[in-house]
């Protein structure tokens, strides 16, 4: 198929020439590798009585081989768990991974340099956030993704995995794509840092994270009995759920089959009064947190199951872990 050339815009647009992107040598770090948990790290801190039901669900899942939906907003990584995400990886705990396009940035960062996050407080002030150029080679990965036909996170793993990154056994992508299990990663235009470096392609973008969104969206088929866990995506998380089981229902309705028995559990900090499993009324602000009514309401009233724990990632990661490993040993 030949692309037309869009007709120019009447308006003037920004020339990215003009900018300065410098090494991130020079850039200061706000998280180093050394904050990483260790495997068994960190599990004792949070404690919810609906932790074991989430976690004899997910067994369950596994045995019965329906779908486990890990979706993520990039502050999990950012707590240190990704030692503890890539094991249950390697146990065959997920059937796919769904992250924003800054959680692929800082597994990225993370693998090839040992440290990752910038303050914005301090670069934004210079005009520097987000410009740095080993981090902007990105756009270059995902000019190949598109080119491929590959999905960003299958193409990203599997560049970090073949790299000589010296922390590249902290990437959640390169350990995925090693076992085999897709990481889907759902960028929004104008979202992430990649997209003020010059080299950005909004074509190659917009490629290959929808070819991650219908990776997403076939593994949403067998949700039937699985497991959805989403921990602090607020937007990405429910919006690209929310299509995706639209558009396994609409199939499954056709083939006779249904998909409403699932759990889904949301893992936040965001207070939500009253009973959790109930729809706020649209007068309260809570009523526009995605994960509460998307998550915990519409989409399980038919015959799903959902739970809400507030904690920070750094603690309810790990206990939910070790609260699976328990389950997954009593049901083995």
């Amino acid at each position: 198929m030949v692309r037309v050339k869009p007709a120019g815009t009447r308006y003037p647009v920004f020339d990215r020439s003009r900018l300065q992107v410098r090494p991130l040598a020079e850039r200061v770090n706000d998280l180093e590798a050394s904050r990483w948990l260790a495997l068994d790290e960190g599990a004792g801190e949070f404690e919810h009585p609906d932790l074991g039901a989430v976690a004899a669900r997910w067994a369950r899942a596994v045995h019965s081989s329906s779908s486990r939906i890990l979706m993520m907003g990039a502050h999990l990584l950012r707590a240190g768990t990704s030692r503890q995400i890539i094991d249950l990886i390697e146990r065959g705990a997920f059937s796919v991974i769904a992250m924003n396009g800054a959680g692929m940035i800082h597994d990225y960062e993370l693998a090839r340099t040992g440290a990752t996050t910038e303050s914005v407080a301090r670069y934004i002030r210079e005009g520097q956030f987000g410009l740095w150029k080993e981090t902007g080679e990105l756009n270059d990965w995902i000019r190949d993704a598109a080119a491929r036909g590959e999905g960003l996170g299958e193409h990203a793993g599997r560049r970090i995995l073949e790299s000589d990154y010296p922390c590249r056994d902290l990437s959640v992508l390169a350990a995925a794509y090693r076992a085999g299990v897709p990481v889907t990663v759902h960028c929004g235009i104008g979202y992430d840092i990649l997209h003020e470096h010059p080299n950005c392609d909004g074509a190659s973008l917009g490629q290959a994270s929808y070819t991650d969104f219908l990776i997403f969206t076939r593994v949403m088929e067998g949700l039937e009995g699985g497991l959805l866990l989403n921990f602090g995506s607020a937007i990405m998380g429910p919006e690209v759920y929310l299509k995706a089981l639209a558009m396994a229902r609409n199939v499954a309705g056709r083939q006779g089959r249904s998909i409403r028995h699932f759990t889904t559990a949301v893992f936040d900090l965001v207070p939500i009064a009253g009973d959790f499993r109930r729809e706020l009324p649209k007068t309260d602000p809570g009523y526009y947190f995605r994960p509460h009514k998307t998550m915990l309401v519409r989409t399980v009233a038919d015959g799903g199951e959902s739970f809400y724990f507030r904690g920070h990632h750094r603690a309810t990661f790990p206990a939910l872990r070790q609260a699976y490993l328990k389950e997954a040993a009593i049901q083995a």
